[in-house]
């Protein structure tokens, strides 16, 4: 389910750009940054990690190929539910707030993509929702880290400029 959300993050500034056309490459980058936040932090950790984990938790502890009946759902949904909030919260709050939420989202996801590296490995654990997920959450941190550098690069060539 993730990279439906990369590619919605991607398909979304490609409209985005379509209607608005910025002519700077700035502002490009913070159109594809922007989206990315939105649909990879928050589309994704509220409703593909809090609502899943904290309403439907046994179910989505199954399709993972954890066992059932853990309190640690509970914590993971409100976790992601969190960031999601912040993820969304990035449409109306800019500048460090998003690289803080892409950083920290960024920092889980590559901890995420471990953990399900490790219950693959160790537990011969190839549910889709595992295995898939290792590769999934790295795609996402690395498209975050990747998307925040441009800007900061972009926005250090713009002062140099002035």
């Amino acid at each position: 389910m993730g990279f439906i959300f990369v590619v919605a993050s991607i398909v979304g500034a490609l409209i985005h750009l379509a209607i608005k056309r910025p002519k700077d490459r700035a502002a490009i980058v913070d159109i594809f940054l922007l989206h990315s936040l939105v649909f990879n932090v928050g589309f994704l950790g509220f409703f593909f990690g809090f609502i899943p984990h904290v309403f439907f938790a046994d179910y989505a502890a199954k399709i993972i190929g954890w066992e059932t009946g853990s309190h640690f759902q509970f914590e993971v949904g409100f976790h992601d539910g969190a960031w999601g909030i912040l993820g969304f919260l990035c449409i109306w709050i800019r500048d460090r707030f998003w690289l803080a939420t892409g950083l920290g989202w960024s920092f889980f996801m590559l901890g995420a993509a471990y953990g399900h590296l490790l219950d693959t490995i160790q537990s011969a654990n190839y549910a889709h929702n595992n295995f898939f997920m290792i590769f999934v959450d790295t795609l996402i941190a690395v498209l975050l880290l990747g998307l925040l550098a441009l800007r900061y690069r972009e926005a250090a060539r713009q002062v140099r400029k002035e």
